[in-house]
């Protein structure tokens, strides 16, 4: 069906209508603070525990508003015999807000979580060099940054909290298991204690006299076998079968 000739200029005429019939109001900033979505874009914290020195956000950001500097420690070996490792250590981190166009693209390219947006929007100046903000500031603002959102209750767990669960998990059954093997172990010494304090002692010579003689709490022992296949020796051979009548009448 095809659209009647200026339905469009009805529909822009009723909104102009009801917004002309509601009450203007002014919010009285700054004594009344604006309700700002979790999700703004203010000024970015630094997380410098994560940062890993990599330039990655200094080198996508359009900007170039991201100074950073650096310098190499060398980490001893952990073991005996090991090769020493070297590492980026933090010096300077800076962030020149009169140059930052707040696209985003730092905290989204940095691979460790170290940069995160803060919805505080309070930090003008009246000198532009004052907002070159360097890393003890942007520490601050970390404190500002609001918690993440819940999940959806329908959603899939994120693969690095699933992982740490299952670490977690690992090492407290080692710690359970750790705690259980001394009780374990004093528990058994107490049933072989008991054991051997409810065997009955022998005398040393009575030992041997009662290892000659046969048992005779077995069934078989009061039935000794008898070979029936091969005669005693000791014993009178059997006598002849004395021979038919039938034989004898015949002779």
């Amino acid at each position: 069906m095809p659209p009647i000739p200026g339905s469009g200029l009805a529909k822009g005429l009723a909104v102009t209508l009801r917004t002309m019939t509601k009450k203007t109001v002014t919010e009285q900033y700054p004594d009344a603070q604006p309700e700002l979505p979790p999700r703004t874009r203010g000024v970015i914290g630094l997380f410098e525990e994560n940062c890993t020195v990599c330039m990655l956000c200094a080198r996508e950001c359009p900007d170039w508003c991201i100074y950073i500097d650096s310098h190499k420690e060398t980490v001893p070996a952990a073991t005996p015999g090991g090769r020493d490792r070297s590492r980026n250590v933090l010096d300077r981190f800076a962030i020149d807000f009169s140059l930052c166009m707040y696209c985003g693209i730092c905290i989204e390219v940095c691979p460790f979580d170290a940069l995160f947006w803060s919805p505080e929007f309070e930090y003008s100046e009246t000198d532009i060099r004052d907002l070159t903000h360097e890393r003890d500031k942007l520490r601050e603002w970390m404190w500002t940054v609001p918690a993440p959102p819940a999940l959806d209750p329908g959603a899939e767990e994120p693969k690095e909290l699933a992982a740490a669960r299952k670490t977690a998990d690992k090492l407290a059954a080692q710690q359970e298991t750790a705690r259980q093997e001394p009780v374990q172990a004093t528990e058994r010494h107490a049933d072989d204690q008991a054991r051997a304090a409810e065997r009955p002692t022998r005398a040393t010579g009575d030992s041997k006299q009662q290892t000659d003689q046969p048992r005779t709490d077995h069934p078989r022992a009061a039935h000794p076998r008898t070979d029936h296949s091969r005669p005693d020796q000791n014993q009178p051979n059997p006598s002849p079968k004395p021979d038919r009548p039938e034989q004898e009448g015949r002779e």
